[in-house]
């Protein structure tokens, strides 16, 4: 059965798939293995973040008695996230001078803005200052807001322009061919 607060996650739900579309789009277009990796791993770090966001799921869908190799339902998602969660870390880890570049890349108030919404989605989440029974509101739409900011970001990025900004860039980590 649908929670009541499954209604106000919906619009953010949404935004969270066309992000995770947007990024696939971007794992397309690519033109190198790393760019194509951090890519790859902002699709599965969305889906991780679109799978916790529909966590009533499961309870629609799966007995409660749901037993596979002796094991439990949760005990095979947590797994299975767990395992996913490697995943992007391996591949940020492959791509992380795109990834820097890339951070470097946004403009400092937009890691502020992102920031006072997350303590305010906190706070509201563990009705910390904010009343109990607003609090599920803040947290929702402090979450949808910072999905919007990430959508934003992703739709006005140019994968091409950055592509080629990161190729034209020097390569500050290069040995020193000094004699000694």
């Amino acid at each position: 059965m649908l929670h009541s607060d499954s209604i106000i996650e919906i619009p953010g739900n949404i935004i969270l798939l066309v992000c995770m579309l947007r990024c696939t789009q971007y794992v397309i277009q690519s033109r190198s293995k790393p760019s194509s990796y951090f890519w790859l791993a902002s699709v599965l770090v969305f889906f991780e973040v679109i799978r916790r966001e529909l966590n009533y799921l499961p309870e629609l869908f799966i007995p409660s008695d749901f037993s596979l190799l002796t094991h439990s339902y949760d005990w095979w998602e947590d797994n299975v996230l767990a395992i996913i969660l490697l995943v992007i870390i391996g591949l940020l880890a492959y791509s992380w001078r795109y990834l820097w570049a890339v951070l470097k890349d946004i403009n400092i108030s937009l890691y502020i803005a992102v920031a006072v919404l997350a303590v305010l989605q906190y706070m509201g989440e563990n009705a910390i200052v904010i009343p109990e029974s607003i609090g599920e509101m803040v947290e929702e739409v402090s979450e949808t807001i910072i999905y919007t900011i990430a959508l934003i970001y992703l739709w006005r990025f140019k994968l091409g322009d950055f592509e080629n900004y990161i190729l034209h860039q020097p390569n500050q980590h290069e040995p020193c061919n000094a004699n000694y």
